[in-house]
């Protein structure tokens, strides 16, 4: 190979890896990071190459005769803005309409920048989502009240002890902690009625509903690796709720 095109390969791959890193950081399913990076590999005429990507790191090799790369995968977080943009670049890179070296400068940008809603609104959210959840399972109109409070609050620890710790098990535990905590409180202190359904619909938010989604559409699609171990995290993240319920309720 000539020198240009050694340079044009290495380009072409931390393009192909940053993107798929920034996709599996942000909450997307294994099969749609290795379709954009094979995609973009075949727009830069590497017909041969290989992706294996794991929720833990990604192998991505050009061709058979040439080395394979490596990115590990640090963490993961809701942020499907992000997916969506890198979605867009990787689409235009494939359609001509980007040079490789503006796609890695746009891939580059979207890295550094979060698209997540402000930590108050997403607490508004969570809050909104408890309340109307406690409907869903039947839960009385006078504890909406209780449960948009308690499912904020209880959202707002999680977040700040993930910030903290950087433990997501621990952080859903202590959130969960919280919320039977003032869930049984607000019941005993004869404001509220149903501990039982202020409880439920206050942990919705908590609830790993992503990761389980993924974890199946994984399954389903052949990706037993990445499909066992999402389920394993989604299955950890349930039992920590369920055990920081439990020892409140135990008491």
């Amino acid at each position: 190979m000539t020198e240009i095109s050694e340079v044009r390969r290495e380009l072409a791959l931390d393009c192909f890896l940053l993107a798929g890193k920034v996709m599996m950081e942000s909450g997307a399913e294994t099969y749609r990071v290795e379709d954009t990076m094979i995609r973009m590999a075949v727009s830069q005429n590497m017909m041969d190459s290989h992706c294996f990507v794991t929720p833990a790191g990604i192998m991505f090799s050009p061709s058979n005769d040439l080395p394979t790369r490596f990115v590990r995968i640090h963490g993961r977080r809701t942020d499907l803005e992000r997916v969506a943009r890198v979605n867009a670049v990787s689409r235009r890179l494939v359609a001509g309409q980007l040079t490789l070296q503006q796609a890695y400068e746009e891939m580059t940008e979207i890295e550094k920048t979060h698209y997540l809603f402000p930590l108050w609104l997403q607490i508004l959210a969570a809050a909104v989502a408890s309340a109307c959840f406690l409907i869903l399972m039947g839960g009385g109109w006078a504890d909406i009240p209780f449960a948009f409070v308690i499912g904020g609050i209880g959202f707002y620890i999680v977040e700040m002890v993930l910030i903290k710790t950087r433990v997501k098990f621990f952080a859903e535990f202590i959130g969960a902690v919280a919320i039977g905590t003032l869930a049984v409180l607000v019941v005993h202190s004869g404001f509220g009625n149903d501990p039982d359904t202020i409880i439920i619909g206050s942990v919705m938010p908590l609830v790993p509903g992503l990761l389980i989604t993924n974890a199946v559409r994984d399954m389903m699609a052949g990706h037993f690796v990445s499909g066992l171990s999402m389920g394993a995290e989604a299955f950890l993240t349930a039992f920590a709720i369920g055990a920081g319920i439990a020892i409140v309720l135990s008491f």
